[in-house]
């Protein structure tokens, strides 16, 4: 009987594997979400029409705002993407409130199969930092995992890989933010395959992060700064131009 009850016990004992695990990086899919198993839907048609997109962007809701056409200029944004990123037939695979996690789980489930970009641009882990509250001893690795998993499935493509952008939300997402990206730097700075750049600089107004260059704080109700507008993605789209030359054109 003390056997059983010993066995038993040992069976609500995590294991030490199990232990280890980084949610961070392990595959996590939102399809049980009605809008984000249409999203997921879409852009497999999407992938399916365009098999000769030149450019990939992968991310979250900051990369799907190059689709936003709000109506009041500012969140305007469609027109960026048309003038930089349409010519060449490029694909945008944003989602909303997307962690690394989910990213990880749509390459695993075939979100660039098939495709043959030649520049591949990741944005994620703003939304690590935010309800599920991943720090960036979590998030550095499961970013990596984001670009080994993207040059696994994309082995021709040049990876650019964007640090997470600056927010206004408090200091532990600033803190998250800053240690993520200087780890992200140091991985990076002698890859061939990948090209980090920080675009925290375009964001920032005499060393404070501007609330002008977002679409957040003007909403109604306001929330915090996170979004770039119409004129922050135009000069992520201008900051990344030399690149799109180099490896595109």
């Amino acid at each position: 009987m003390k056997r059983l009850f010993l066995l038993a016990a040992l069976l609500f004992v995590p294991t030490l594997a199990q232990a280890k695990v980084n949610l961070a990086e392990a595959p996590i899919g939102r399809t049980d979400l009605p809008w984000w198993n249409a999203r997921w839907h879409i852009t497999l048609a999407e992938k399916a029409a365009q098999p000769d997109a030149k450019i990939v962007w992968l991310g979250d809701s900051i990369t799907y705002y190059w689709q936003r056409q709000g109506g009041h200029g500012y969140d305007d944004i469609k027109p960026v993407w048309n003038k930089y990123y349409a010519p060449y037939g490029a694909l945008d695979f944003g989602f909303i409130g997307d962690t690394t996690a989910s990213l990880i789980w749509r390459l695993d489930h075939g979100q660039v199969a098939g495709l043959h970009p030649k520049l591949t641009i990741i944005l994620i882990g703003a939304n690590n930092f935010g309800r599920v509250h991943w720090n960036s001893t979590a998030t550095v690795p499961a970013i990596e995992s984001v670009v080994t998993n993207t040059s696994k499935r994309l082995p021709n493509t040049h990876i650019i890989l964007l640090g997470v952008l600056p927010s206004i939300r408090n200091a532990w997402v600033n803190k998250q933010t800053a240690t993520t990206n200087s780890a992200l730097a140091k991985a990076y700075a002698h890859s061939r395959v990948v090209t980090y750049i920080d675009l925290g600089s375009l964001f920032r107004k005499d060393g404070k992060v501007d609330p002008s260059l977002f679409v957040d704080p003007r909403l109604v109700p306001p929330e915090p700064a996170l979004h770039p507008d119409r004129e922050g993605m135009t000069q992520i789209a201008l900051a990344l131009l030399p690149y799109v030359t180099k490896y595109v054109n």
